[in-house]
């Protein structure tokens, strides 16, 4: 490993003359004979200071791997935090954990990422234009645990089929790793890290190490056959006709397809996606539409070729979209589901990958007809294409087509452009352009943006400029509201004091001025915010919110009827997030203030989790609004929680259970995901709803048991 003056780090990985043993303890000759990378360096809490506690790294290939060990020295381990073991949760990152980035194609923007944790819980993900992960990209690879006394070992073996680089055998690639020690707070990294890059920094493949020497073979064009078969017994009370223990039984089969070295396609015929998890619910304290995440792996594997203009594509948190009014072109939710209703997919296909400097990601999706509640057959069409400009930006352009819209009997047609440029280490210039049409009478609109973002660690700025026309109707997309334009902007200062106890202080003033295409004012919103980082991950924040909003229809919010006028109000919200090294963590949130025509109270616990073990873990939720208006008053209560045991990192029984008093509804899914050989999995799942509006044990709505298996074949 070597160092030059500007800092970069350029690496060598050391061919094996046999297969690793994976067993976590690190006793093969190799490890005594190849020097190990070291010298983390910290990016916080002191940037570019070497990290306090050793990690030792190798690089490793064979004809049929590449491996990538770490050696974890801990000084202190009886304060190590593991405490998840269920694959792809997002618990593994708030645990002591190491994780790295592969840039197989070495184009400086993209990579794969590898993590895990004491325990040998693991996460897998992509990692698209340096900002966006998706977790649901499963690659078959393996990984092995192992503790010493003074720390602990992770072997991990990546077969080279398992990931896509550029031709040739000779290979250069990207790579970068973090470790995180959560006893002490402290992130460190194999290359230098600003803090202003936070929890994104590793997703920067432009300033990941160069690793040299890699000997691949040949990319061959893999062939991976997926079939699965599913079974179900459903009851549905309120069915017309009511359904009762209705027994069926199906098959389907996904099919993957390396084209080339870097394209690969997907094929899918009959997809059921009866597996994946329920929803969380949510209270809609607004008069937008609500925002639902994506959750079913085909949409989500290589979801990020098809993001547009700076914005994701509907994998982001729960209640309001990725980029927030900016409305997203391509919402795979879109697909598959129609009026609350699931509308079976009969078969579809999609081709994703590079192309020297090129992304391409094409995408086609046929549903099946419901004569019975008049939902046609439909095609859903997606084409996506970006080139790398400079050194970390893009240029693209999309295009979407839904063949049938519910409201006519026309097509709907979209395309747009965009860029995304990145300048210097943290300003970045977001913008698009894109344009609707509908056939049979629907008029075309027309959306644009631009952006200005500089995140630095003491100061942040942004400015945007928002145009969403009354007319701009992508219907494969998701649009929270139109007939807007929006200017916004924010400013944040950040300062890390000198103390034992206070990591970094934060103050941000934002605010923004909407009208409609009549130039009549819709909204204008001002705030500001105080926060503190504390040195134990600690955070406590308190905002204050002012806002005036014009109402041009009677609107219904939480059951209450808003007259048409304008209307001002205020809040004030103070919250304490609890760090997750803590055995019980979570947010605790308390809001109070004006509510269009009177007051609104709101107490809520999110991220909330308390580990009684390393296998058992509690994740509770709770919404509570106390609204008192001219109009009347409204109280509504959303409970829930989450139950996960994991019986080995690749076993897990979760449920999740919710009561919501504004639904009048009692919910619960119960699913039990089994990996049994790497890639087949065995899932068994109930859903079971009832109605607590009947005196007395809550009535049953509808329920399902549902067992289904697949099995992969690689060849």
């Amino acid at each position: 490993m070597t160092r030059d003056a500007e800092g970069r780090v350029t690496v060598r990985a050391v061919r094996v003359s046999e297969p690793l043993r994976l067993d976590g303890r690190l006793d093969e000759a190799i490890y005594a004979t190849t020097p190990s990378l070291d010298d983390f360096l910290q990016q916080d809490p002191d940037e570019g200071a070497v990290a306090t506690e050793r990690t030792e790294t190798w690089l490793l290939f064979d004809d049929e791997n590449f491996y990538v060990v770490f050696r974890c020295h801990e000084s202190r381990p009886e304060t190590l935090v593991a405490n998840e073991m269920r694959r792809d949760s997002s618990g593994i990152f708030q645990n002591d954990h190491i994780a790295f980035l592969l840039d197989p194609f070495y184009d400086r923007r993209n990579g794969l990422e590898f993590a895990v944790n004491p325990l040998g819980g693991r996460w897998d993900g992509q990692i698209a234009n340096e900002s966006q992960a998706s977790a649901d990209w499963n690659p078959v690879w393996e990984v092995a645990v192992g503790r010493f006394e003074g720390g602990w070992t992770a072997e991990l073996a990546i077969p080279f089929k398992s990931i896509r680089y550029r031709p040739g055998r000779a290979q250069v690639w990207g790579f970068n790793a973090r470790r995180v020690n959560r006893g002490k707070n402290e992130v460190s990294f194999l290359t230098r890290v600003s803090r202003a890059m936070g929890q994104r920094a590793l997703f920067q493949a432009s300033i990941a190490a160069t690793v040299v020497g890699i000997e691949a073979p040949v990319a061959s064009r893999n062939l991976e056959l997926k079939p699965y078969a599913i079974s179900s017994l459903t009851t549905n009370r309120a069915a017309v006709p009511p359904v009762s223990n209705d027994a069926s039984a199906d098959a389907g089969i996904d099919v993957k397809y390396g084209v080339t070295e870097g394209l690969t396609a997907d094929f899918t015929y009959n997809t059921d996606f009866a597996q994946v998890e329920a929803d969380e619910q949510q209270v809609n304290l607004t008069r937008f539409n609500l925002f639902f995440p994506e959750k079913r792996e085909f949409f989500l594997e290589n979801q990020g070729l098809f993001s547009f203009g700076g914005v994701g594509t509907g994998t982001g948190g729960v209640g309001t979209a990725a980029g927030g009014d900016t409305p997203i072109l391509f919402y795979s939710r879109r697909i598959g589901f129609d009026a609350g209703r699931s509308v079976p997919i009969e078969a579809g296909g999609r081709l994703t990958g590079r192309v020297g400097r090129f992304s391409v990601g094409l995408l086609n999706i046929r549903s099946k007809a419901e004569v019975d509640v008049g939902v046609p057959g439909t095609s859903f069409s997606v084409v996506r294409l970006k080139r790398d400009v400079l050194r970390r930006s893009s240029i693209g352009l999309i295009y979407t087509r839904r063949s049938r819209v519910a409201a006519s009997a026309g097509a709907n047609d979209v395309y747009g452009l965009d860029g995304t440029f990145a300048f210097y280490e943290n300003l970045a210039v977001n913008t698009y352009w894109a344009r609707t049409e509908t056939a049979e009478g629907g008029a075309p609109g027309t959306s644009y943006r631009a952006q200005l973002d500089y995140a630095g660690d003491r100061y942040g700025a942004q400015v945007e400029r928002l145009v969403v026309g009354p007319d701009f109707r992508p219907e494969i997309g998701f649009v929270r509201r139109r007939d807007i334009r929006r200017s916004s902007a924010q400013l944040r200062f950040s300062p890390r004091p000198e103390s034992e106890l206070v990591r970094k202080l934060s103050w941000t003033g934002d605010f923004s001025y909407t009208e409609n295409a009549d130039g009549r004012l819709e909204g204008r919103e001002w705030g500001g915010e105080f926060g503190i980082e504390f040195e134990n991950s600690d955070q406590f924040a308190v905002r204050y919110h002012d806002t005036y909003e014009f109402l041009p229809v009677e609107s219904r919010i939480l059951g209450l009827s808003i007259p048409v006028g304008a209307y001002e109000y205020a809040s004030t919200r103070a919250g304490f997030n609890f760090g997750r090294q803590r055995r019980v963590s979570g947010n605790v949130t308390v809001e109070h203030g004006s509510f269009y025509s009177g007051h609104k109270t709101t107490l809520s616990v999110s991220q909330g989790r308390f580990a009684t073990t390393p296998q058992l873990s509690f994740e509770p939720t709770y919404q509570g609004n106390w609204v008192d208006l001219v109009e009347g008053a409204s109280t509504t209560h959303l409970a829930g929680t989450r139950v996960t045991y994991t019986m080995t990192p690749t076993m897990f029984t979760s449920a999740l259970l919710q009561y919501n008093t504004g639904s009048n509804t009692l919910a619960a899914n119960v699913r039990l995901r089994w990996e049994y050989r790497p890639g087949s999995e065995l899932f068994v799942v109930l859903n079971d709803e009832r109605d607590t509006v009947t005196p007395g044990y809550p009535d049953l709505v509808n329920r399902s048991l549902v067992v289904k298996v697949n099995r992969l074949l690689r060849f």
